[in-house]
């Protein structure tokens, strides 16, 4: 599987996004038209947990209708797991497909210890990670 380039900005920026909402989990998505000009979206976690998610459906929306407008895309979907590692959570899995736009999900993990960043497809509950290359 090709590895997903993302320019070393947006990297920081989800990281910079997830030390900012630690102790709990924070999510967002990547948009652009291409990995030329791509920006993070942050959402607005719903579910404020250390171990869950939920974007603002309402947000998603306008962000939906914006990203239409200006002829972008999602090109991931980010989230963190503030103290454990970067691997998709059983939950994760399970609901991965209310957000599947065929795009990969990009998790922070450990924020406070050195955090590492690892990017996924799940598709029907099944991971698959994909290697993730810093432009």
């Amino acid at each position: 599987m090709e590895p997903i380039q993302i320019p070393e900005s947006i990297l920081n920026e989800m990281i910079e996004h997830a030390l900012e909402g630690y102790p709990n989990e924070v999510c967002g998505l990547i948009a652009g038209r291409d990995l030329n000009d791509p920006r993070v979206l942050r959402m607005t976690n719903t579910d404020p947990s250390p171990v869950s998610y939920r974007m603002d459906p309402r947000e998603q929306l306008i962000v939906e209708k914006e990203m239409r407008k200006n002829g972008e895309r999602i090109l991931a979907i980010y989230h963190s797991h503030p103290d454990s590692e970067a691997f998709p959570s059983a939950k994760d899995a399970r609901e991965a497909y209310q957000w599947n736009w065929g795009a990969p999900y990009i998790i922070i993990g450990k924020v406070k210890d050195s955090p590492s960043v690892r990017a996924f497809y799940i598709e029907e509950g099944h991971v698959t990670e994909v290697p993730l290359e810093t432009l």
